[in-house]
Order: structure tokens, then C-alpha cells, then sequence
């Protein structure tokens, strides 16, 4: 019975956990600066430094969610090749963003195929360019408009493109089997939302997106999330979904009513707070109220 605790409290599978000898599962579980969890079946999550990476560990190959940077992508990697010696099937990017496709180029020449939308691409060369970083680049050679499904052993993982919203390139990665859904930075739980416009950001449409995943998945399912103002809350539920839907709702309707007001742009920058948005916080506050702003003037 102890051991049988042991092993749940651990949050790592027992599929996993019996590729392990005792040795290396000691290693394993040391305080790392990197966190890796189990969140169901053979799907978990990988925390350390950008955006929340999700893994698939499946009998037959490896799926990887975003890669944060190349030296945490190498934290993970190196992780699950002592988990695993199946082979790395799919990467697959929820957009360009460099916290999210920098560490991409960690996994050249190991990873079969890399995925992304193709708006995703197209903005991670744009970006790649005008930073002069295209040598540090492992771009996606899949790419798709809508939707997709990649299968690894059992597991299907489908990719769907519900419009503008963080970016005008963000996927939701599901894992179908394990009912996990991976966010990208669709959600920034309870902290400020980086809202990139010059990749075709837009808050209106991006609440229109919240809606249709809340009309696409059902009340069991995880979601991950890119960012958390707590790191260990980047995993939720539809309530967290809603939550910032409704931050986002509330923010242009703040600023709409500033703009009506006659506030200028820099008056609304100086604001501190949102009315009726209580739970967020951090920094970055004025990334959004300046993203509404030139929403709401354009």
C-alpha cells in the first residue's frame, strides 16, 4: 500500500515509472530547476523557463508540445531519453512566439516532423529576420489551416485554428485520447496577457475563440496553459477559460469607454487596475491596455 502512494504522489505514470530502475528514478525526481508532471494517461507537463511545454509518452514514439528555449528544450529532452528510447514523432509549435519555437533547434535531427499553423510560420520567419536569428531557427515543415491530426501509437493528436487571438497563429494542441487540450498562450492564467499585434492579435476575436474551445471540449478535459501569474497553476479547467475571457471582455470595454471619455492614449496607460478584473496580476498591464487602445482606433 505505501508503494503503491509513493508512485501516485510522485505524478509520474506507471507506464513510465517501470522503464526506471531505482537509481535513475532517484535522479530523476531531484530538485531540478525544471518541473515535469504526469497529468494523465501517458500525457504530462514540463515547467521551467517560457512557455509550459506538454509531452506525450506513448509505446510507440514521443510528441512534444512547444519548446520553450534551447536549453530547457535540452532539459526535456534529455529527461525522456532516460524515460524512453522510442523515437521523437511530432513537435508541434501553438505559435511562433520565442519562448515557444526557440528551442525548436534543439531538436534537429531528432525529431521526425515539426507542426505548426501555417500563419505560426510565416510570423516565426518574419521574426527570425528582423532579429537576424534565422541560424538559430528549426522551422516547422508541417503546416496546416484549419485543423490536423497526427497519431502516435494510440494516442490522436488533433491541432485546431479557431481564428485570431494571442496571435493571428494560435493552435489548440489536443490530445484526444488522454483529453488534454494545450492552450499556447490563449490563456495567460490570472496574469497580465502579452497581446501581439504586430502578429495579428485581436481581443475581440480572441474572446470569439474562448468561446467556441468552451463549445468544443467538455467538462473533463485539462487544459494547459502557456503562462500562470502562479507557476503552478498553467493546468485548469473551462472556469479558467471563462475567467480570462471575461478579463478580456472587461478590458475593452474599459478602454472603449476611456476612448469615449476623451482620455488619450498615454492617460489610459497610466491606469493600474481594470474595472471588475480582480485576479490578475504582475507586470504588463499597459501591454494590454495599449493592444486595446489601437484595437479600438484603428
Amino acid at each position: 500500500m505505501q508503494r503503491r502512494i509513493f508512485l501516485r504522489n510522485t505524478s509520474l505514470s506507471l507506464g513510465a515509472l517501470s522503464l526506471l530502475n531505482t537509481k535513475l528514478f532517484a535522479n530523476f525526481i531531484a530538485d531540478d530547476p525544471w518541473k515535469m508532471k504526469i497529468l494523465r494517461n501517458d500525457v504530462g507537463i514540463f515547467t521551467e523557463k517560457g512557455g509550459t511545454i506538454a509531452y506525450l509518452l506513448s509505446k510507440k514514439g514521443i510528441a512534444v508540445v512547444d519548446a520553450e528555449f534551447p536549453e530547457q528544450a535540452q532539459h526535456l529532452i534529455d529527461q525522456l531519453k532516460k524515460i524512453s528510447d522510442k523515437p521523437f514523432d511530432y513537435l508541434i509549435n501553438t505559435h511562433h512566439h520565442g519562448d515557444h519555437t526557440l528551442g525548436n533547434i534543439a531538436f534537429k535531427g531528432l525529431v521526425k516532423n515539426v507542426a505548426a499553423h501555417e500563419n505560426s510560420l510565416t510570423n516565426q520567419k518574419r521574426v527570425a529576420v528582423q532579429q537576424k536569428i534565422e541560424d538559430k531557427q528549426l522551422y516547422p515543415d508541417l503546416t496546416y489551416v484549419d485543423s490536423q491530426t497526427y497519431e502516435v501509437g494510440k494516442e490522436k493528436i488533433k491541432t485546431y485554428y479557431f481564428g485570431q487571438g494571442h496571435t493571428n497563429g494560435d493552435s489548440i494542441i489536443h490530445f484526444q485520447h488522454a483529453n488534454i487540450a494545450h492552450m499556447g498562450d490563449l490563456v495567460f492564467n490570472r496574469r497580465w496577457a502579452f497581446i501581439d499585434r504586430s502578429a495579428g492579435a485581436n481581443i475581440k476575436s480572441w474572446i470569439s475563440v474562448l468561446d467556441k474551445t468552451l463549445g468544443t471540449f467538455d467538462n473533463e478535459t485539462i487544459f494547459v496553459f502557456g503562462h500562470a501569474f502562479d507557476p503552478e497553476k498553467v493546468t485548469g479547467n473551462k472556469d479558467d477559460l471563462k475567467a480570462m475571457q471575461d478579463y478580456l471582455a472587461k478590458l475593452l470595454d474599459f478602454v472603449g469607454k476611456e476612448i469615449k471619455d476623451g482620455k488619450t492614449k498615454e492617460d489610459i496607460l497610466k491606469e493600474k487596475s481594470i474595472p471588475g478584473v480582480t485576479e490578475w496580476q504582475g507586470d504588463g498591464i499597459e501591454r494590454g491596455l495599449q493592444a486595446a487602445y489601437e484595437e479600438l482606433t484603428s
